[in-house]
């Protein structure tokens, strides 16, 4: 058909829509999109025929797919004794189902110095939900949220797209990745509202002591400002320090916690999560944020009820030997990824992870030929050798690469050996 015709009706002089420009803009904000460009490269070329190894995913926290990273049989059996009961096929309330949000105060509660009730809980569809609501809820013109760098974008993400102001405090690679507590103060003004903490951390495998948690509390109290805990990888520890919630602190400021069951029982496709507020002076109800909350929820999509309803039998019959199998094997391939680095030219790994799946390494890039810079790095990784990685710009901190050890430790040793000779073919102090 001729000059946009349709069905032999004219077309108009011009259409009425455009897409959202504020989304447009958000895709480089995308772990997805920014891998998706990395192994671009390499499924243009299609594997050779001389080149029949596997692609490495080293650039993603989801181990799933690997035999010795299965979750818990008792989780297993909860989903599919929920789903034959025939009970969870209905819609479910905008909160989450009470049975659900009760099983899920008391699991948090044994880890707090108060007990948690129902009414504190709210279920959401992961942790990638749980982060879209507090943004949308906290979303006023003129507000600033402070998140920290290098971080996880998907938080700059939901509060850009939300017309919040993003500021960023550093971490301190050489202290384990603690928080530039006076960057916070520096940076916070009475339109703040919040500061974004990761513990244990993505993309850096820190794990913060009771003694920092505690100066974070004390900072938030003295701004105003109250902290959203981002504990997805709540409980995978393996260093010398033990993990503590910060709703530990929450009677000296006020904290939204979210989480969800996606990392520690290893399955980020059940899609289940929580927000959940750790305020015993009751800050969220007398600022009405819990009405907020709950609003947006009543407009937003629900995880499915099926799994809502196998909650309860999920984290009160999963055994212990289960949680420390997936510990020791993180431990495990935390150990193999630090050694092995420590032999590759052109990067420095600052400390050994101690939590959650991933490492940060910093590029040295004079030494490195015919390397522009990390996203380039990783693509010729990608292209080279068949190892995926993700650069640094896709978690704020340029030159940078972020590696994931939650794969299979044999996977795991031939990626990091094949991202050792890239980086000697690729050295300038190579003889």
């Amino acid at each position: 058909m001729e000059n946009g015709a349709t069905n032999g009706h004219p077309a108009p002089t011009a259409w009425n829509f455009a897409p959202s420009e504020a989304l447009l803009g958000l895709t480089a904000m995308s772990v997805r999109a920014v891998l998706g460009r990395v192994k671009a490269g390499m499924e243009e070329d299609g594997p050779s025929a001389a080149d029949s190894r596997p692609v490495i995913p080293l650039g993603h926290g989801d181990p799933s797919a690997f035999p010795c990273f299965r979750t818990a049989p008792e989780a297993v059996s909860a989903v599919a004794s929920a789903l034959g009961s025939g009970d969870y096929n209905s819609y479910a309330t905008g909160v989450g189902l009470e049975p659900a949000r009760r099983s899920v105060a008391r699991y948090l509660s044994a880890d707090l110095p108060y007990e948690l009730s129902p009414d504190d809980v709210f279920l959401t569809g992961g942790c990638s939900q749980a982060i879209e609501i507090v943004f949308s809820a906290l979303a006023r013109p003129g507000t600033n949220v402070l998140l920290p760098r290098p971080g996880y974008l998907f938080h700059e993400a939901r509060a850009k797209f939300n017309g919040m102001e993003t500021r960023y405090f550093d971490l301190f690679p050489d202290k384990g990745w603690e928080v530039d507590l006076g960057a916070v103060e520096a940076l916070a003004d009475r339109n703040t509202v919040a500061m974004v903490i990761v513990n244990p951390g993505n993309p850096c495998g820190n794990v913060y002591t009771y003694d920092h948690l505690a100066k974070v509390a004390e900072t938030a109290r003295k701004l105003g400002i109250f902290v959203i805990a981002d504990e997805v990888y709540a409980h995978l520890t393996f260093g010398k320090n033990r993990f503590v919630p910060m709703g530990v602190f929450g009677s000296v400021a006020p904290v939204l916690t979210l989480g969800s069951i996606s990392k520690r029982w290893v399955v980020p496709g059940w899609r289940l999560g929580w927000i959940v507020t750790n305020d015993p002076n009751g800050v969220f109800h007398k600022t009405k944020l819990v009405d907020s909350i709950k609003s947006y929820l009543d407009i937003s999509s629900d995880p499915a009820t099926f799994v809502q309803g196998a909650i309860p039998e999920l984290l009160e019959n999963t055994k212990k030997e289960f949680f420390e199998k997936t510990i020791d094997i993180l431990g495990q391939t935390a150990d193999i990824c630090w050694e092995k680095l420590k032999g590759v030219s052109g990067i420095t790994c600052p400390s050994k992870p101690e939590g959650s799946m991933f490492v940060m390494v910093q590029l040295d890039l004079s030494i490195l030929h015919d390397i522009k810079d990390d996203m380039d790095f990783c693509c010729q990784l990608a292209k080279e050798e068949l190892v995926v990685v993700l650069p640094g710009c896709a978690v704020g901190y340029k030159n940078w690469v972020r590696l994931t050890f939650a794969i299979g430790p044999s996977s795991l040793e031939d990626g990091l050996d094949r991202l050792k000779s890239f980086c000697l073919r690729h050295s300038k102090l190579k003889k």
